[in-house]
């Protein structure tokens, strides 16, 4: 079975949690960002992540998810700047299966991010209260130093996971 790992990252997050799945790929495989990632015809699995952003797939990442991965076997797992228990997290992942909805989606994974100070500057001059309630909770130091290794351990199990259902 041939692996691609493929990734859009702004901050880091999101490529930490890709070089942990990648490190549990066995056999054939390849990482890299999705800018550089022409086709998906040569790969048996692809895991696919990105950043939530605006309540849903980073911009790039939907387009690529909605343009290529029809009859694909995928995983998907993101990243974002709330705790995973947040009640707008759920609506943010329904988004992430929608774009993803022509694919076999053998799992879906997400974990907390820490948050880019420049985006809390904006969510703090936001006119949304939602918004600056997030700048907020940023600006206070939630989500300092996410994704921990818990985290991390977590996209371990999920790619794990993901490797066992694809091998049945």
């Amino acid at each position: 079975m041939k692996t691609l790992v493929t990734y859009v990252s702004n901050t880091g997050n999101t490529r930490r949690v890709a070089e942990a799945i990648f490190g549990e790929v066995p056999g054939e495989k390849e990482f890299g960002e999705l800018s550089g990632i022409e086709s998906l015809e040569a790969y048996d699995l692809i895991f696919i992540g990105f950043p939530i952003n605006a309540g849903g797939p980073n911009p790039a990442a939907k387009e690529f998810i909605e343009n290529n991965v029809a009859g694909k076997t995928v995983a998907v797992f993101t990243t974002h700047g709330a705790p995973e228990d947040h009640e707008d997290v759920a609506g943010w992942l329904a988004a992430c299966r929608e774009a993803a909805s022509e694919a076999d989606l053998l799992g879906l994974f997400d974990c907390q991010g820490e948050v880019d100070q420049a985006i809390i500057d904006f969510l703090l001059k936001a006119d949304d209260p939602k918004l600056r309630a997030f700048g907020e909770a940023g600006a206070s130091g939630e989500g300092k130093g996410q994704p921990d290794e818990s985290r991390i351990e977590r996209a371990r199990e999920f790619a794990r996971e993901v490797i066992a259902k694809a091998g049945d």
